[in-house]
């Protein structure tokens, strides 16, 4: 098994509480609500959103992906610092094992924040991971972080 680590920022004007809480804390609510075009539901298996959880991704239908399945590995709502790991997918597992990610957002001097993504994907014997592979799961992912900081600019009592 191989490991391809991916790094991505995301810098923005919304504070790291907000976005923290927008993004990790409250996606299950917030993500169906603001692009209901693409999630249909984001629901928790097992546990309450702490460490060990598992919640379920559904995507409305006519996407390439029908769910993916997160676990929650550790969060820290104090350093706003969260790691969870990519353990089901009905369609982009077959080459890849899982996908650990670690997410932490840090304070800018302008009173917003800087969103790092560390993704490490673990392959499967054999097979090589290419950026193309993985390229539409990255672009998404920055998509998401643009939606919700746009939802907390003109929503300003939302998440402090």
């Amino acid at each position: 098994m191989a490991v391809t680590s991916y790094t991505q920022e995301f810098t923005t004007l919304i504070a790291p509480s907000r976005m923290f809480k927008a993004l990790i804390l409250d996606s299950h609510n917030l993500m169906p609500k603001i692009v209901p075009q693409g999630i249909k539901s984001i629901e928790f298996l097992q546990g309450n959103g702490g460490a060990g959880s598992i919640k379920q991704t559904n995507f409305t239908e006519g996407g390439h992906l029908k769910y993916l399945k997160h676990r929650i590995d550790a969060i820290d709502a104090e350093n706003l610092v969260c790691k969870y790991t990519l353990i089901e997918s009905d369609v982009i597992l077959d080459k890849i094992e899982f996908v650990a990610y670690e997410v932490n957002f840090e304070a800018t001097d302008n009173g917003g924040c800087v969103c790092k993504m560390t993704s490490e994907y673990h392959t499967r014997a054999g097979v090589e991971l290419k950026e193309e592979d993985i390229k539409q799961g990255k672009d998404k992912a920055m998509g998401l972080y643009k939606v919700v900081e746009e939802y907390l600019s003109v929503n300003p009592g939302v998440y402090c």
